[in-house]
């Protein structure tokens, strides 16, 4: 009895249709971002992946948007919003990814891995780095956005939130990564101050 159930399953599982369709617009791959509980490097890159590949996509039509487009100043100021908010969110992934690889202290005791943690600061400027290029895109971006901020589109008022927190100067990302590079370069220079007699 359980092989003819198994072999039935195998069956109905072949003969299935598979409805799959081709990820062609920024909305749709902008779907397939998650806000993970753990933040591993894994998840952050998989992220950074789609995001990425939503800013190189086209704009679905006004019909599918993610807020009510009603005019071309809605269009105008949704896609504005959109981009700016990819890139955002782009900053803030490749600060958590760069954090992965921070080193707050140099204790003297990590003497022997002193080139492993000189290394993995590297790569935490490097990433801190991209963030910063991603953060200057956002002002852009942002820029644009706030010549149409008469226009309201409710769906997406955490874009517009952002936007203007962005504007106003309350959000600042430079002043955050810059603060981050400023002590990476800290401890980056008592690694290399490290000799074998303080260990």
């Amino acid at each position: 009895m359980k092989r003819l159930l198994l072999v039935f399953l195998a069956f109905t599982l072949l003969a299935a249709p598979v409805s799959g369709y081709r990820l062609i617009y920024r909305e749709q791959i902008y779907r397939l971002y998650r806000q993970h509980l753990y933040q591993k490097p894994n998840l952050i890159k998989e992220n950074i992946y789609w995001l990425e590949k939503a800013l190189r996509a086209d704009f679905a039509n006004p019909l599918y948007a993610l807020a009510r487009i009603e005019d071309k100043r809605d269009w105008q100021r949704y896609r504005y919003l959109f981009t700016m908010h990819l890139n955002l969110k782009l900053v803030d992934l490749y600060l958590q990814w760069g954090n992965q690889y921070n080193k707050r202290t140099a204790y003297f005791y990590n003497y022997p891995w002193r080139l492993q943690n000189l290394e993995s600061l590297d790569r935490a400027e490097e990433l801190f780095e991209f963030a910063l290029v991603y953060w200057e895109i956002t002002l852009q971006w942002s820029d644009l956005a706030w010549e149409f901020r008469d226009v309201h589109l409710p769906q997406v008022q955490h874009w517009a939130d952002q936007n203007h927190r962005i504007e106003t100067g309350d959000l600042d990302y430079e002043f955050i990564i810059n603060r981050h590079l400023q002590r990476l370069r800290q401890v980056r220079a008592r690694f290399e101050a490290m000799d074998a007699d303080t260990y």
